[in-house]
């Protein structure tokens, strides 16, 4: 899929889907928390690194978005920017190939005090970006941070989709699991929604 300046995804249940959650969401009691923390939970096995790259590996129902679904994330995007969407954030990141900004409103999925970016609809465009540059920018209001994305394997980020799944409802229609399934439903297909654990890189030197 080719760079574009406009948002790849909506991410809300009004019109914004590319990524779930609240920053005010808290962890459920079936969410593990270790896992939320970025590490697998014990006494499951698993491979440490992240899904093979080189794939192009997409969730049984292809997201196509229309001139319309566009224009709507054009308007969210300058929405997200100037902070008037609870919980919604402008994430930019680098055109892997022209180096030139692109943008799409995302709203963070937060467990135990941890960032979460979900790409619910498989490799789009800004994951092949994120992936090459190893870093993100994300502004709300006048705000703005830049996170290092560090992608989680499957045992992991399983997780993550199984919480991303109740609070991005707009979404479910692209997973196999369904928000009751068990945790190893979701890590199943994890390789289809990749998953980003954000660290900030901007941290004021202590």
């Amino acid at each position: 899929m080719s760079d574009q300046s406009t948002s790849e995804q909506s991410t809300s249940e009004q019109g914004i889907s590319e990524q779930g959650g609240s920053e005010q969401s808290k962890q459920g009691p079936d969410v593990d928390q270790a896992a939320a923390n970025g590490h697998v939970p014990e006494g499951q096995a698993g491979s440490q690194t992240a899904p093979p790259r080189g794939d192009q590996v997409w969730p049984t129902r292809r997201y196509q978005p229309g001139r319309l679904r566009h224009v709507e994330n054009a308007f969210t995007s300058i929405l997200a920017r100037a902070g008037l969407i609870p919980h919604t954030y402008l994430l930019t990141t680098r055109g892997r190939k022209t180096g030139r900004p692109r943008r799409n409103p995302v709203i963070l999925v937060v467990l135990n005090g941890q960032r979460w970016l979900v790409a619910p609809y498989g490799p789009v465009s800004w994951v092949h970006n994120a992936r090459a540059a190893g870093k993100v920018e994300l502004t709300r209001g006048r705000t703005t941070h830049v996170y290092e994305v560090r992608e989680l394997p499957a045992q992991q980020a399983g997780y993550v989709l199984k919480h991303y799944v109740r609070i991005a409802k707009v979404t479910q229609p692209y997973f196999r699991a369904r928000p009751d399934s068990p945790v190893e439903d979701f890590s199943a297909e994890a390789a289809l929604h990749p998953v980003f654990h954000l660290i900030r890189a901007d941290q004021p030197a202590a």
